[in-house]
Order: structure tokens, then C-alpha cells, then sequence
């Protein structure tokens, strides 16, 4: 397993991309506009950044005014046996994001056992590779 994926909630996506983009020379990737809120994602050719705005109200929007780390993410090669060992170890199961486990951006979230919330995905993200 290697993390591949970061996941930051920003106040201003496009702002936000453009200093990655500038800062670090990331590359934009993709973008999602869904019910759940807008996303911009960035890969510096291994690993993916996502920028993420949730609507309000929404599971995963964070309380009003926050800005940081809101989730990273896991490749895994298998993800039934990722899935047994997490909550072995005390993870629940959040939900799936996507519907083809095969594709790209195909995640499955949990919360660890103190309430952090991580995905995992067998394809992984826009821009990662599986080295």
C-alpha cells in the first residue's frame, strides 16, 4: 500500500490550484462539479492532489471556515482484502464514491477508529501511477 492521494478543503478552488500549479509545478488532471460539492485535481506524476469544496450540509463538509487536510488515500492492490484488514483493525466503512471499483477517481472511504476519514482504491487517482 502507498498513499497517493490527498484531499485539502480550500476556500477558493481556483486560487487554490493556481498556487499549487505555480508553487509546486503540478498539473491539473481533472475536475468534478457533483450534488456533494466541486473538486480540482493536481499531479506532480505520482501523487494526487485534490482541492475540494463540499456544499453545506453534506456528510463530509467541514465545519464552516475550516481549510486543511480533510482525507488521504490509499492504493491498494486488493480491495476486499484492504477492506477485511482495516476494519479488523477498528475502521468502519463510510461509503463508495464511484461505481466501478476498475476506474480511476473509484473509492471506498472509512473512518479510523478516532474519526479520521481515509479512502482506499485498487485503480487509484488521476495522475498517480502504481509505483
Amino acid at each position: 500500500m502507498k498513499i497517493k492521494h490527498i484531499a485539502l478543503v480550500v476556500p477558493d478552488l481556483e486560487a487554490a490550484a493556481t498556487f499549487y500549479e505555480t508553487a509546486f509545478d503540478m498539473k491539473r488532471v481533472g475536475r468534478d462539479d457533483l450534488e456533494m460539492g466541486s473538486g480540482i485535481y493536481l499531479s506532480d506524476g505520482s501523487t494526487n492532489l485534490a482541492l475540494l469544496q463540499y456544499k453545506e450540509g453534506h456528510p463530509l463538509a467541514p465545519s464552516s471556515g475550516f481549510a486543511g487536510v480533510h482525507h488521504f488515500g490509499f492504493q491498494v492492490d486488493d480491495l476486499a482484502e484492504a477492506e477485511r484488514r482495516i476494519e479488523a483493525a477498528g475502521g468502519k466503512f463510510f461509503f463508495s464514491l464511484g461505481d466501478d471499483p476498475e476506474k480511476k477517481n473509484f473509492e471506498k472511504k472509512f473512518k479510523d477508529p478516532f474519526g479520521v476519514v481515509f479512502d482506499i482504491s485498487k485503480s487509484g487517482w488521476e495522475g498517480t501511477g502504481r509505483d
